[in-house]
């Protein structure tokens, strides 16, 4: 409300900006004009020579010039405007001043949205969010008939089949990795990619159809990090967590430091009990399976510690944060896990990717808030 009092303010200042010269009395135009002068002049000869202070012939040569000069200004000057009526122009003053909010109003109120609620960042950011889903939809549409008139276009599916699955459409993109299968041959990544969409269409469990489609990826490359996982994840359902932690451990010994589904595999590891010493390399678990408990435990804790300065000094290291995340869930210690999610945090705050990563796989800890 105050916002619209000020802008009301503002308007009606600029009207009389413009108006107030209008309801004015106009001045005399003649005023310190040519021909003002020269009338002075005669008025001050005929003075001069009535009180006998300059001789009859003297100002007769006199009223004689200035009258020549008189007639030369009156006829160089332009010619004056009539002046227009004081009462006409205060009325028009006082009919903008008026008439124009009125008529603001006036378009306003058919056009405009008067009553409409406050939109908030959150819902224009939604918004914008639903107007990328609906330009994916569109070009879903444009593939789509593209496809029924090509049904063999094994490219086509390859293509479609993925943004299917991530606009929440399974059951369309299952059939369009079928497509992309059926039209450009057999391969690890397209069986994988078939089984994760029909594990997605029912709910997440890896159903018996799906297993089957990530056993013929391992099959065909046993090195296939998401037939891997999800023959992993189909042991923990079937509620064989020694066979899982076995698939993932064995899966993480040969992933790239940098691969992105690392964190996720830790974290699953973690969730079936075969992460009780995250912290540590496969090389210092195997020599420590010989050790006492007492000494185990304070190995493990020495390279939790050493872990944590590491990361103080330089906090990077997203992978490093994550396992010393970890750690202090396995250890029972779930305040300073909290601790360290909020330094690591921090310690990226100023990196967008290295923290999308780090929020991904504290989501995937259970430490995602």
């Amino acid at each position: 409300m105050t916002l619209w009092f000020v802008f009301a303010l503002m308007t009606v200042a600029a009207i009389f900006a413009v108006l107030w010269p209008l309801g004015r009395n106009g001045r005399a135009q003649d005023q310190g004009s040519e021909v003002a002068v020269y009338k002075d002049q005669l008025a001050e000869i005929e003075r001069d020579l009535a009180a006998g202070l300059i001789p009859a012939p003297d100002a007769e040569a006199a009223r004689v010039e200035i009258s020549r000069r008189l007639l030369a200004a009156a006829a160089s000057e332009p010619v004056v405007a009539p002046k227009s009526n004081l009462k006409w122009r205060r009325a028009a003053a006082v009919l903008a001043l008026a008439g124009l909010p009125l008529v603001a109003i006036g378009v306003y109120m058919p056009l405009g949205s008067p009553r409409l609620q406050d939109f908030p960042l959150v819902q224009r950011e939604r918004g914008s969010g639903s107007g990328v889903a609906q330009s994916l939809e569109n070009l879903v549409v444009q593939v789509q008939q593209h496809l029924e008139k090509n049904p063999t276009d094994g490219r086509g599916w390859n293509v479609l089949a993925p943004v299917l699955e991530r606009l929440g459409r399974f059951d369309d993109a299952v059939r369009a990795y079928r497509n992309s299968l059926t039209y450009n041959g057999e391969s690890a990544e397209r069986r994988s990619d078939l089984g994760e969409a029909i594990s997605a269409a029912a709910g997440g469990v890896v159903t018996v159809e799906a297993k089957a489609e990530f056993e013929r990826a391992h099959a065909l490359n046993a090195d296939d990090p998401k037939a891997n996982y999800f023959l992993g994840l189909a042991a923990e359902q079937d509620g064989r967590k020694d066979d899982a932690a076995t698939i993932w451990r064995a899966l993480l010994a040969k992933a790239p430091a940098d691969a992105p589904w690392r964190a996720l595999v830790q974290s699953s590891l973690v969730r079936v009990g075969g992460g009780t010493m995250p912290a540590l390399s496969d090389e210092t678990i195997a020599a420590s399976k010989d050790m006492a408990e007492g000494d185990r435990n304070a190995m493990v804790r020495g390279m939790v510690d050493r872990l944590a300065t590491r990361l103080k000094q330089n906090g990077e290291d997203v992978d490093g944060w994550l396992r010393l995340v970890r750690a202090y869930l396995v250890m029972g210690e779930r305040d300073k896990a909290a601790g360290a999610s909020a330094d690591a945090r921090q310690a990226v705050a100023s990196d967008a990717e290295r923290l999308r990563q780090l929020n991904e796989g504290l989501r995937t800890l259970g430490l995602g808030g």
